[in-house]
């Protein structure tokens, strides 16, 4: 699918003639594919790097234009089950013109900061920008799905409860893994700010997103660590559980082997104490109420 765009009073609007400056592929065929590689010399390599979610992030710079591709989140789905992926964006930047190519269809020049564009350059760190407002948007959501887990489990634990826990620490270090490769390539475009003749707003905005970036980072690091932690703590904790329910379930059959062995040897074929005595039966039971209270004193005793 292809839209295009351009910037209209400090703001990117659709192209109404079919011609824009900023050109927007969703998920290209083959058809489209050939004609960026034939009209625009663009690296085909390259190219389907920017539709591959496990591309890391890099910038390459090419004769008439800059390649970039950095990581983005992946819209959740219900079908995910807890899952949270991530995406890959491809950025091109020619003289007079921005390729951008993207696997789904999502509204991309969204939020306050596209309010005000100046130029190209300014669309294309506003993109970087963006990935990072989302990534953050995304970790808030799983915080709340962790808190919202552990109260289930604090009340029933149930094993589909401890594995949303495990795919939610799953996501987490996919995050990391993409936020962590974003970075690299924001310190490769400060770098080569210069290079890329950014304004001195660009460079600014520039410095603002690698603090957001690396405070999004650190977020979801420590996210991470919490629910690896709680996790931990929940093994140990139905490990725990296991050993006191295995004591409890001895204790009450040694309890139960303790009379059961009293009635066990008056009941014998062969001639026995008591075995004409009219109140045997109760003595019997005695005894083995005797034995029972003995071992639980015995017990107590030995602080078991």
């Amino acid at each position: 699918m292809f839209k295009p765009f351009n910037i209209t009073e400090n703001k990117v609007t659709p192209a109404q003639n079919g011609k824009g400056t900023i050109l927007v592929y969703i998920n290209p065929d083959e058809f489209e594919r050939k004609f960026l590689v034939e009209e625009f010399k663009l690296d085909e390599h390259t190219l389907n790097s920017a539709l591959d979610a496990d591309e890391l992030s890099r910038l390459e710079f090419e004769p008439d234009h800059i390649a970039m591709i950095f990581k983005i989140p992946k819209n959740y789905t219900e079908k995910e089950l807890l899952l949270f992926r991530v995406n890959s964006m491809g950025v091109f930047l020619f003289k007079d013109k921005l390729i951008v190519i993207v696997n789904d269809d999502i509204n991309i020049f969204h939020g306050k900061h596209f309010n005000k564009v100046v130029s190209l350059n300014d669309i294309m760190l506003k993109l970087i920008f963006t990935s990072i407002i989302h990534f953050i948007d995304h970790l808030k959501v799983i915080n709340m799905l962790s808190d919202e887990i552990e109260k289930k489990i604090s009340h029933a634990m149930e094993n589909k409860y401890l594995l949303n826990q495990f795919t939610l620490g799953k996501s987490l270090v996919y995050y990391q893994n993409a936020i962590n490769s974003n970075t690299a390539l924001i310190e490769k475009l400060k770098l080569n700010a210069p290079k890329l003749n950014f304004a001195t707003d660009e460079v600014e905005l520039l410095d603002d997103i690698y603090i957001e970036n690396a405070q999004c980072y650190k977020q979801a690091e420590i996210y991470s660590n919490i629910l690896a932690s709680l996790m931990d703590a929940k093994a140990s904790i139905i490990s725990n559980n296991l050993n006191v329910l295995m004591k409890t379930l001895n204790i009450i059959t040694v309890m139960i082997m303790v009379p059961t062995f009293v009635v066990s040897a008056f009941s014998m074929n062969v001639g026995i104490p008591l075995q004409n005595h009219p109140l045997a039966f109760f003595i019997i039971m005695g005894f083995a109420l005797i034995s029972v209270l003995s071992f639980f004193i015995f017990w107590k005793w030995k602080k078991w």
